[in-house]
């Protein structure tokens, strides 16, 4: 459950958002709402999402103000953002991508469409979660088939195993905290003590480096893990 996509609804109309997260949720996603600009603000603060739904017209802060903070941010800068919005004037279009969204809907829209654009987002910033065949130098890994391979031979990985490397191998050189893993690939409501992801990243090592090759995750003191 922990590599499901995360993402966030902020729409201040109750029944939009009743019909959005039953429809990410049957999408396979896990679904957080928020119900108007600065709840959506302390939902991506306490849970950051894979790729956020907002709404442009809130009462309090509207969805233009709530991109624009979250875009400065360095945080948060890297999360796609759907902009939601009646507004079919392209100077609002304009708008709403000039502020930072990635992608601008117009109401009244097709479900289906916008479940297409939540899932084109996750192919740039979770690849895994929708079938990509993910690679970083000889390694190879194929979310769909749960089959890793490293220079074409076969690498036999466990369940955690694969979901740190697949979570790895979606950001290469990023570094990861033991609690950004934790989180990640076992999930936010499971409690696990940061020394088992030692435990695991060390059986990761093992089955990578048992193909041959350099060992090609890098232990960054003091902060965590990263792959190259």
């Amino acid at each position: 459950m922990a590599q499901q996509p995360h993402i966030l609804v902020v729409e201040d109309e109750a029944a939009q958002r009743e019909i959005l997260a039953y429809n990410l949720q049957a999408e396979g996603f896990r679904v957080s709402c928020a119900e108007d600009g600065e709840a959506g603000l302390l939902a991506v603060a306490e849970d950051p999402p894979d790729v956020i739904v907002l709404d442009w017209m809130m009462p309090h802060l509207s969805g233009i103000e709530v991109c624009r903070q979250l875009k400065i941010r360095s945080e948060t800068r890297s999360i796609p953002i759907i902009m939601l919005s009646a507004r079919s004037e392209d100077i609002d279009k304009v708008r709403g991508l000039e502020t930072g969204a990635e992608d601008y809907v117009v109401k009244p829209y097709s479900v289906a469409e916008l479940m297409a654009r939540v899932r084109a987002q996750l192919r740039r910033v979770r690849p895994a979660t929708v079938g990509q065949v993910l690679a970083y130098g000889d390694i190879a890994l194929d979310a769909e088939t749960h089959r890793v391979t490293r220079a074409d031979a076969e690498v036999k990985l466990g369940p955690t195993e694969f979901r740190l490397l697949a979570t790895f191998m979606e950001k290469p050189g990023r570094v990861w905290s033991r609690e950004a893993l934790l989180d990640r690939v076992w999930g936010r409501d499971v409690y696990v003590d940061t020394r088992t992801v030692d435990v695991h990243v060390g059986r990761l090592r093992k089955a990578l480096s048992q193909a041959g090759g350099d060992d090609p995750l890098r232990t960054v003191r003091g902060a965590g893990y990263a792959l190259g």
